[in-house]
């Protein structure tokens, strides 16, 4: 627990910069040596390094922090950065650590799902006008394309699929024709109504990304007391990523306006909540036996000292959710625990 409490009081944030365009295929701990060597060398700005973060969630980046802030802001000053006459060239991209913004992320996005109910034309035409910083490459004709953007702009280009999903899905259950008309309000996020199950069409449903609802559910307090200020109830469906959730009165018939109030509410509230959060994955598959120990029990006694961190634990893998600076700084605890237990 001192460690954890001597991170938070150093601000290890302000110290900690996120390098981009690390070159992918070379063995991590080499690869984590070359940029400490990198980021050390005062000709390239650099200082003591005190951590390296590597590998990270997102591919070919990682978390230097330095001993003095001061050393981080000359080194993020410095426009180039190259590992050349190491692992050939590898131009790099140097940011500082933000909790709202990190390294830019790539995907290639398969669209012909959506084939058989809009143009995929018109999907992109759409992605372009929700999320503007998103950069797209041209749409191939098996239905690929390439998309580019901040760790936020990729979440919400996923959330916005899945409520585009939903919203075609509710068009062929109603039997209305799919490509008439897709066009919504690019401001409205209501998921369909009848995305609920048979016996539970009274009410209102809500579709919400599961690790968000999981958050707001056990580490915000609103969720529940805002049921019980309604006097409504709610179904809650976990179905992988998406869940549904279905809000009906207690009380049968009495002031229906109260599920339309908390629909509103919710959504909005675990809208905003979704790109506040960022969720770091530990993997347990095809680890030994103590190693999984180790990662579980760093994680649990962790998960006291950082109040505002989710910590859902799974057969194969270990979810940690909440905000950005809280995740990096768990993450970087439970190694540094991991590394005390091996020793």
């Amino acid at each position: 627990q001192a460690s954890v409490l001597n991170v938070k009081e150093s601000k290890a944030s302000e110290r900690t910069i996120v390098v981009a365009g690390l070159p992918v295929g070379l063995n991590d701990q080499l690869l984590t040596t070359l940029v400490k060597i990198h980021f050390e060398d005062t000709d390239n700005g650099g200082g003591i390094v005190e951590d390296v973060t590597y590998p990270t969630r997102t591919k070919g980046a990682a978390y230097v922090t330095f001993k003095e802030k001061t050393v981080a802001e000359n080194v993020v000053r410095k426009k180039k950065h190259c590992l050349a006459d190491m692992v050939g060239y590898a131009q790099l991209t140097v940011s500082h650590f933000s909790d709202k913004v990190f390294s830019s992320v790539m995907a290639v996005l398969d669209l012909s799902v959506f084939r058989s109910q809009i143009r995929l034309e018109s999907l992109v035409m759409d992605l372009k006008r929700e999320i503007p910083t998103l950069c797209l490459s041209p749409l191939d004709a098996n239905g690929r394309i390439s998309v580019q953007g901040t760790f936020l702009a990729i979440e919400k280009l996923k959330e916005f699929l899945l409520l585009k999903a939903s919203f075609l899905l509710e068009k062929n259950r109603s039997g209305q024709s799919p490509r008439g008309s897709t066009r919504r309000n690019s401001h409205s996020l209501k998921p369909p109504r009848s995305l609920t199950p048979e016996t539970t069409k009274k009410g209102e449903s809500l579709v919400l990304d599961t690790d968000t609802f999981l958050y707001l559910k056990k580490k915000r307090k609103v969720y529940e007391s805002t049921l019980r200020k309604f006097h409504v109830l709610c179904e809650e469906t976990v179905d992988g990523e998406v869940t549904t959730l279905c809000i009906k009165n207690a009380q049968g018939g009495s002031q229906p306006n109260n599920e339309k109030q908390v629909k509103e509410f919710i959504e909005k509230y675990s809208h905003a909540l979704h790109f506040e959060l960022r969720k770091e994955t530990f993997i347990l598959e095809g680890k030994e036996d103590k190693e999984k120990k180790n990662i579980k029990l760093a994680c649990e006694q962790l998960s006291s000292s950082y109040l505002q961190v989710l910590v859902n634990f799974y057969k194969t893998h270990i979810d940690v959710i909440g905000p950005p600076s809280d995740t990096y700084l768990f993450k970087k605890d439970v190694m540094e625990f991991i590394r005390q237990k091996v020793r």
